[in-house]
């Protein structure tokens, strides 16, 4: 039997009956049961994500749950999983990514573009916020918590023009038809590792990590790892606003990544390539290219006032 820790949003039970799905069709006599574990990012609903603080929000009780041996393996959306694991936890596999832009749902299905002036945006995201702002200054951004479903619903409930979300986890729902328009990543650079699954594992578990082997996608695993090489470089948590995306085309891996102040009005933006096999050293490169830039100081700024 394997034990499957999973948030118990509905967007992240979809995630982990997804895997549930794989993995029992790969092995007929397997049998694989789903754990609902609570998360402090799920209990803290009513402050903004940036306020909250501290690294891996949304995993750290499923860890918890991995380390003590209640569940044996977890999964999570590599969005959410912190640059550094505990020791004796690791990665198992990273899946295909999907979709990895962010989406609009207007209101009234009006672009971006079309918003009328002034219009009220809601995001968890500063990331997405500073972004939407360097692309319009006049947007009001509204903090915007709970799942995927709350925050749809809350859209005409609280007056909102707008909502921002991420095309994966409104494909994983079967809810693409609500999608106003899909931002290119010229305006919206996503989050790292947005559209990805992380299956986390006891690194000791050798049966676990065979069993997930096939799950593995190599050039989401590439791009995944350059972004994050990025992040950790910057030391970035969700109270800055960081970017990044690896893409792989003619076995050369592009990377690009930015920084931004919290109201968009200083975004340093650029990308590095390279070979396919130096993700990571690209991701530190390029964190340190953007660091002589400037974004050393948009960082400090906002850490001082954290």
């Amino acid at each position: 039997m394997l034990r499957i820790g999973t948030r118990g949003s509905k967007l992240a039970l979809e995630q982990a009956e997804w895997v549930k799905a794989r993995l029992e069709s790969r092995y007929s006599d397997l049998e694989v049961t789903l754990k609902k574990i609570k998360t402090t990012g799920d209990m803290i609903l009513d402050v903004p994500l940036a306020q909250v603080g501290g690294k891996g929000l949304f995993v750290k009780e499923i860890e918890e749950a991995l380390l003590r041996q209640e569940i044996d393996l977890a999964v999570h959306s590599m969005k959410d999983v912190p640059t550094f694991l505990p020791s004796d936890l690791h990665l198992g596999a990273v899946t295909e990514r999907e979709d990895p832009k962010d989406v609009l749902i207007s209101r009234g299905g009006q672009s971006l573009m079309e918003l009328r002036r002034g219009a009220r945006i809601g995001t968890s995201s500063l990331r997405r916020q500073a972004q939407l702002l360097h692309f319009r200054q006049d947007f009001e951004m509204v903090q915007l918590r709970g799942n995927l479903d709350t925050r749809i619903r809350k859209l005409a409930q609280e007056g909102l023009d707008g909502i921002i979300l991420a095309a994966a986890g409104l494909k994983r729902m079967g809810w693409l038809d609500r999608i106003t328009e899909y931002i290119p990543f010229e305006i919206s650079l996503p989050a790292v590792g947005q559209g990805a699954l992380g299956i986390e594992c006891r690194e000791a578990d050798e049966a676990t990590n065979r069993s997930v082997d096939f799950l593995k996608h190599e050039v989401t695993r590439q791009c995944v790892y350059a972004e994050r090489a990025f992040l950790r470089r910057l030391e970035g948590g969700c109270q800055v606003p960081i970017a990044a995306l690896g893409q792989i085309e003619n076995n050369r891996l592009r990377l690009e990544g930015l920084v931004s102040s919290v109201d968009g009005r200083r975004l340093i933006r650029d990308s590095l390539g390279g070979p396919v096999g130096e993700g990571e050293q690209i991701g530190v490169q390029l964190a340190e290219l953007l660091l002589s830039k400037g974004a050393e100081a948009i960082l400090k700024e906002i850490y001082s006032k954290a």
